[in-house]
């Protein structure tokens, strides 16, 4: 090993932190282009359009009329760029070899947008089942379920990145 060379350790902890934060992001993009948010007999409901079966062709709208869709697109959006922050800031201090620096702030970046998702992921519900009452059998899909799963890996990824782990790692390395 010469003198200019330097060794980065990275910690388990943050690195699974780091894969739960690109987990999430991942699958918060998925869940965004997702065309199925709710679906029924002859409908089906995303974050951009409702489609209706009417006979032989099926037949879109823009979902952006209606402000509570809206507001769930906005809130989702808002969590999907602080996640994508938290991610940039944590992979960058992770090749810099200053996490113990930027962890606690990833952190509050992706407890911030676990709060923004649940907010989006409790509301489209709620709304949904107050104004457009179907009267046949509907079922919130893999697309919602996606929201869901994303907003899992950030608190996980949150969590791993608040621990302090250099106080008992530090003699194993």
């Amino acid at each position: 090993m010469s003198i200019n060379e330097v060794y980065v350790c990275a910690r388990p902890f943050k690195l699974i932190a780091l894969l739960c934060v690109f987990l999430a992001l991942c699958l918060d993009v998925v869940a965004l282009v997702s065309p199925a948010w709710v679906t029924a007999e002859g409908y089906a409901l995303s974050l951009w359009e409702s489609c209706s079966h009417n006979g032989a062709a099926w037949t879109c709208t823009s979902t952006l009329t209606s402000d509570w869709q809206v507001a769930a697109l906005v809130l989702l959006l808002s969590g999907v760029c602080v996640t994508l922050l938290s991610f940039l800031v944590a992979l960058i201090s992770l090749c810099r070899g200053t996490t113990r620096i930027h962890s606690r702030t990833v952190s509050v970046f992706l407890f911030t947008a676990v709060v923004l998702q649940t907010c989006a992921l409790i509301l489209y519900p709620i709304k949904f089942i107050e104004y457009k009452m179907l009267h046949t059998y509907h079922e919130f899909n893999w697309g919602y379920g996606l929201g869901w799963g994303a907003t899992i890996f950030m608190l996980g990824g949150g969590i791993l990145l608040c621990l302090r782990t250099d106080m008992y790692e530090d003699g194993m390395y």
